[in-house]
């Protein structure tokens, strides 16, 4: 199953391989009833409509259905988005998807009345609220962050107006979504003998691991060349997405789309460009990272297409699922038995969507839904694969275990925090094969991998969020984001950012168009520093024991009961300082010493 041979169908992948769905409901007819109950929902909230500030008891009474209508649209949006995934060309679920968004459109504007109101009420009558009504206090958390947020809180009108366009500014994100999953096509990648291989998304990272430098510079050429046919309109969904976050960051009267983002999750911009520094001050070890590479595989310029295989692939092994599930419990055991337990209920459990099939969505991720987090997969048996499990379901027991702790409206756990349980699942993972192995070649061929983790998450992350940065102050300046422009702003990261001894060339200068997180608001710095803490807390859990794991599950079960910098320095990191990002950056640097020690280069 591992091999890329012919992708199959839906129907030819077995059902212990696919998530199970029907946890959330059995039927589709089962979804639309539940779908239809939120119009007497919305009617409910809307009878609230100027009583916020009457007493404790109706603001606490309107909370409480808020949180209730919000646990129903979780379970309606993970049904019918997981089924859109499980073949991204099925019109049933794409309407339905659709269907979904347009209800919860509409229930965002009938309920925008509620945060001017809850804004306007005085500090002294609020306290008054708690105290007359002591079930109130459920929600203060949830309150005192909300109107943390006051002077970018509008009108009730212009907060309806705003809520009403929330389907409108989705549409780059879901047109992406369409064009480079559903829509686009590419030629068989052709190996050195001539054998052709199928290339999509889910395939690409695949081939370009394959030893064969002839099947990689075919399935990097085709894949970039497929996007540059469509350049144009690459860039005209990126620009419009750059745009639609500039329209509400200037509603909201933020500076930028980028302090926007970063005050939903109370984090300091500051945490962002620290980041970027931090980097820049360390890019002589990528550079460092960059010739090593060069001078392991032997070839007299190094092109993109040369990043991704393995320096030693003769130690290359295929990893069958089942193996690789045993190897990531085994590992995870510094965590406790408790953590072990619930890892393997959701191995048991069909919380995982294991292989790609035609028409799925690429990549990885984890949906941490109410009844269990549902983990989507397209897993290929390789030592990357291996690590890509890992960290889903360090996202998965992240949210897992906020939801069984927390409320639910305090249960979701903010972006900014998201990455760090996942990357510490893989910190853990790779701790666990470098103490097993005692052949050198094994050795550096791990060293090899974690060394490839620093590159493409810590610095490659970075030069993603570089990029976002960029591309934001260009619109914010009135800038068009064509074609030309993203290209050239790209090539030039990447030069900054991989040095002399890597070629680059106009392909890469397309990678931006593949890229589906810069439709996510910012996201992909988290990556970077998300990284940075997982390999603080990995350390310290292994130093320390039980101590760091008590900490540790503490901060996995606090969902957003906390501001996320206060959640991370009670697990023992503080990340408004760089001192995480340099710290994890000797690391890299140390790895890299070994490596060439272990090669003799």
């Amino acid at each position: 199953m591992e091999q890329i041979k012919k992708i199959p169908n839906r129907d030819e992948i077995p059902q212990a391989d696919k998530w199970a769905i029907e946890d959330l409901y059995a039927t589709d007819a089962a979804w639309e009833q539940d779908l239809s109950s939120l119009s007497q929902d919305q009617e409910v909230l809307q009878s609230f409509a100027g009583r916020l500030n009457e007493s404790g008891e109706v603001l606490f009474a309107y909370l409480e259905k808020m949180e209730q209508v919000n646990v129903k649209a979780d379970r309606l949006a993970n049904y019918c988005m997981r089924k859109s995934d499980e073949d991204t060309r099925d019109p049933v679920y794409q309407a339905m998807s659709g269907k979904f968004m347009g209800v919860i459109v509409g229930l965002s504007a009938a309920t925008s009345f509620d945060t001017p109101q809850i804004m306007a009420i005085e500090d002294d009558t609020l306290e008054a609220f708690y105290a007359d009504c002591p079930q109130l206090e459920r929600y203060r958390r949830y309150l005192t962050n909300l109107r943390r947020r006051k002077a970018h809180t509008l009108s009730a009108a212009e907060e309806k107006l705003l809520a009403a366009a929330g389907e409108m500014s989705r549409a780059p994100d879901t047109i992406y979504g369409a064009f480079a999953d559903a829509d686009l096509k590419f030629p068989d990648a052709v190996d050195a003998q001539g054998n052709a291989h199928p290339l999509t998304q889910g395939t690409f990272v695949q081939l370009e691991e394959s030893a064969d430098r002839v099947l990689r510079k075919s399935a990097y050429e085709n894949l970039y060349h497929g996007f540059d046919g469509y350049r144009n309109t690459a860039a005209a969904i990126l620009n419009a997405q750059n745009k639609q976050l500039k329209f509400f960051a200037d509603a909201r009267r933020y500076g930028s789309a980028l302090e926007a983002s970063l005050d939903m999750t109370n984090v300091p911009t500051s945490v962002y460009d620290n980041l970027i520094e931090a980097v820049h001050q360390n890019l002589d070890k990528m550079h460092r990272y960059v010739r090593l590479r060069k001078k392991l595989l032997g070839v007299d310029s190094l092109h993109f297409y040369d990043v991704y295989t393995p320096l030693l692939p003769d130690v290359d092994r295929r990893i069958p699922y089942a193996q690789a599930k045993q190897t990531v419990y085994d590992a995870l055991e510094p965590l406790g038995e408790d953590y072990r337990a619930i890892l393997k209920e959701g191995f048991e459990n069909r919380w995982i969507d294991v292989y790609q099939n035609v028409g799925k969505r690429s990549g990885a991720y984890s949906a941490g839904a109410n009844v269990h987090p549902f983990v989507l997969l397209n897993y290929t048996g390789t030592l990357d694969s291996q690590f890509t499990l890992a960290h889903e379901m360090g996202h998965a027991l992240h949210s897992y275990l906020s939801n069984k702790t927390q409320n639910p409206i305090d249960s979701d756990y903010v972006i900014f925090v998201a990455e760090v349980a996942s990357t510490c699942n893989e910190a853990l993972l790779m701790e666990y094969l470098l103490g097993k192995t005692t052949d050198r070649k094994e050795r550096a061929y791990l060293i090899n991998h974690f060394l490839d983790q620093f590159k493409g998450t810590l610095y490659r992350q970075t030069m993603f969020a570089e990029f976002e940065r960029s591309i934001g102050r260009m619109t914010a300046e009135g800038q068009t984001l064509t074609a030309d422009v993203l290209c050239r702003e790209y090539k030039r990261l990447n030069e900054l950012y991989y040095g002399a001894d890597m070629v680059v060339d106009d392909c890469i200068a397309m990678e931006w168009a593949r890229i589906p997180h810069f439709y996510y608001n910012y996201y992909v710095f988290q990556y970077a520093t998300g990284y940075s803490a997982a390999i603080a807390l990995s350390r310290r859990i292994l130093r320390e024991g039980e101590p760091a794991v008590k900490d540790y599950l503490r901060f996995l079960s606090g969902g957003c009961s906390k501001s996320p910098i206060d959640l991370l320095k009670g697990a023992g990191v503080d990340m408004t300082s760089p001192e995480p990002v340099n710290q994890a950056l000797e690391l890299f640097g140390q790895l890299l010493d070994e490596m060439e020690e272990l090669t003799g280069v």
